[in-house]
C-alpha cells in the first residue's frame, strides 16, 4: 500500500479516537462518577467506558499502522501529515454538530498550508 495511505490512514484513526475518547468523557456514566470525590472507582469507570477504552484501542491501532509509515519515511517528512489531522477534526466536527468558527477554519487552512508546504521539500 501507499505509504502516503497509510499515513492517511493513521491520520483517521486518530480522529476517530479522539470523538471516541469525547464521547465516552461526555457519556452520563461518566460525567456522573467525575461529579462523586475522586478515587479508584471513578479511574475504573472512566478507563472501562466503552467509548473511552475504544478510543484507547484505536489509538493504539493508529500508532501501530503509524509505525509502517515511519519504517519508509524520515519522521522529518511524515510527521507534518499529523497536522491533516486537524483538518479533518474539524470536518467530521461539524459533521457531528459542534461549532466551527471562521477563526478555526483559518487555522486549519493555516495548518494545512504548511503542511503542503512541508510536503514539497
Amino acid at each position: 500500500m501507499n505509504t502516503l495511505l497509510i499515513a492517511i490512514l493513521s491520520i483517521a484513526i486518530s480522529v476517530a479516537a479522539q470523538f471516541s475518547l469525547k464521547a465516552g468523557m461526555s457519556g452520563a456514566g461518566v460525567k456522573a462518577v467525575l461529579a462523586q470525590p475522586f478515587g479508584l472507582q471513578t479511574v475504573l469507570t472512566v478507563f472501562f467506558d466503552k467509548f473511552v477504552l475504544g478510543g484507547f484501542v484505536l489509538y493504539g491501532v493508529g500508532a501501530v499502522v503509524w509505525l509502517a509509515v515511519l519504517s519508509k519515511w524520515d519522521v522529518s517528512k511524515a510527521y507534518p501529515l499529523v497536522g491533516l489531522g486537524f483538518a479533518l477534526t474539524v470536518v467530521v466536527g461539524y459533521l457531528l454538530g459542534e461549532q466551527v468558527t471562521p477563526a478555526r477554519v483559518v487555522g486549519v487552512a493555516l495548518i494545512c498550508t504548511g503542511v503542503f508546504v512541508m510536503g514539497r521539500t
